[in-house]
């Protein structure tokens, strides 16, 4: 059986950064178990001991606990530093060299990473979520101009979760539009995306994958059969080639990972909040 090893995420906001930050290091250990806890708005020294009891109770059985915190008030890291665990904090190790470098002192200010700094960009985000909801599959053509990145795809196959992550992470204006069976049997892109050619990115899946999500969707149906997905997925492949529409095989990606190589496809920027 694989170790256990307990993990806790502090954060004096939402704990996003450092999930982000201890799960990129974690990846790294194959052969062990972590048990994920985020603890986050810890931006009190009354919240920060409840957090030390919650610790180290966990720890009481003897095995090791790893904290990843990126609280940034002095006091409250003090407190954190008494629990019963390994402690990392990225602010230990890179601030002090930062503020050597720059030759400033940082401001040590809560809520800088995933708070509200400027409203204008946090509207335009929110107005980038809303034009990737109005135009999930396909639902209005309306507006489409404003489009950054039009996603092409069989039903299926991740357009959704991929455009609602480019609007909400980088702000990007993303529609997505599935590919039906009327479109590969006359081998044409719709005629109200032709004229978007420049915008468009498309997605495929292996076979199996696509299968196995649409059994989950529609047991046992002809949409979910094999045979349908391979008959789908050989003609998006092919009209993607016939238009020029550079594509993804994503069965081993992960959304992160399929929006950067849209991004980079497309040069499109990744808007900072």
């Amino acid at each position: 059986m694989p170790k256990k090893r307990k993990v806790f995420f502090l954060s004096d906001r939402t704990g996003i950064t450092a999930e982000t930050l201890g799960n990129s290091l974690l990846s790294q250990f194959d052969d062990i178990e972590f048990q994920r806890t985020t603890l986050p708005f810890i931006n009190s020294p009354e919240k920060a001991r409840a957090t030390v009891e919650t610790i180290n109770l966990a720890a009481s059985n003897g095995e090791p606990v790893i904290i990843f915190s990126t609280t940034v008030n002095n006091e409250i890291r003090s407190i954190l530093r008494q629990s019963q665990a390994s402690f990392f904090d990225p602010f230990d190790s890179y601030v002090p060299e930062l503020e050597k470098v720059l030759q400033e002192k940082s401001l040590h200010v809560e809520g800088r990473a995933h708070g509200m700094p400027d409203v204008g960009r946090y509207e335009s985000r929110i107005d980038a979520m809303n034009f990737s909801m109005h135009h999930d599959d396909g639902q209005t053509r309306k507006g489409l101009e404003r489009a950054d990145v039009i996603v092409l795809a069989p039903s299926r196959c991740g357009k959704t979760p991929v455009c609602l992550y480019m609007a909400l992470q980088h702000g990007l204006f993303c529609a997505n539009y599935p590919l039906t069976e009327d479109d590969m049997e006359t081998r044409r892109l719709p005629e109200h995306l032709m004229e978007f050619r420049h915008k468009l990115f498309g997605l495929i899946l292996s076979a199996e994958r696509l299968q196995q999500i649409r059994e989950e969707r529609r047991p046992g149906s002809r949409y979910a059969s094999l045979q349908q997905c391979l008959f789908e997925l050989n003609e998006a492949e092919q009209m993607y080639r016939r238009f020029a529409i550079p594509f993804v095989d994503s069965t081993a990606m992960s959304i992160e990972e399929i929006a950067t190589l849209i991004m980079h496809e497309k040069g499109l920027r990744r808007q900072t909040f």
